[in-house]
């Protein structure tokens, strides 16, 4: 598949942050865009049963620029489990307690935008005609439409997107971004007690601004 067949979209924000996940405690910032960042954005927009994303480019607009902020975090989630104990017993969730609380630093990207480049594959059930999905696409990118709000990285931080215009280039850069976090395969644990992600990585290269992912990744 040829680049001009492509489906593009344009994502931009204030603030980014793609976590490394090797980082335990706190968070650091892949330089750019990751893969799976990238298809949670498209799916914030589009997402169908019948459908997958495969994120073939990342084009990187503005320059990399980082910048740290420490902010007050919970140290555990409350589970649905526990909540609906709390609905029979009593208690609750106090985030404000300070025994549930703890200070981290994040590292994280300012003022950013990329261009996505994506083909949308049939999963084995669907027959329909993927130019129905690319134009459904389209028309929502058009219109400002989407599922729930894109964000880049992190909820907090989110997205704005639209149509790439004409003057829409990568940066002049080349770096090797080493190895990146490709996505995550999710599979039943050993033990039976649920669905786990196993990380996937890939070799990284930023050339001339673009982050080209092998479709071979993809299986």
């Amino acid at each position: 598949m040829n680049n001009g067949s492509y489906l593009e979209l344009k994502v931009w924000g204030d603030w980014a942050c793609f976590t490394r996940p090797e980082m335990k405690v706190e968070r650091v910032s892949y330089p750019v865009m990751t893969p799976a960042a990238a298809r949670g954005v498209l799916e914030a927009i589009f997402w169908k049963p019948e459908i997958f994303w495969q994120v073939r480019e990342i084009w990187v607009l503005k320059p990399i620029r980082y910048f740290s902020i420490l902010r007050n975090e919970v140290n555990n989630i409350a589970s649905h489990i526990t909540a609906k104990g709390w609905q029979k017993q009593g208690g609750g969730y106090y985030a404000d307690d300070e025994k549930n609380r703890a200070q981290r630093h994040t590292l994280a990207l300012r003022d950013v935008a990329y261009v996505i480049k994506a083909d949308i594959s049939l999963k084995p059930h669907a027959d329909a005609d993927p130019a129905k999905y690319r134009d459904q696409f389209r028309r929502r990118v058009t219109r400002g439409q989407y599922h729930h709000t894109p964000y880049l990285g992190c909820r907090e931080f989110a997205a704005g997107f639209g149509n790439p215009q004409t003057g829409d280039r990568p940066l002049p850069e080349t770096s090797d971004l080493g190895l990146m976090l490709f996505d995550l395969d999710y599979t039943q644990d050993d033990a039976g007690r649920g669905i786990r992600g196993q990380p996937r990585f890939f070799q990284a290269q930023l050339k001339q601004g673009m982050l080209r992912i092998d479709p071979k990744l993809y299986g």
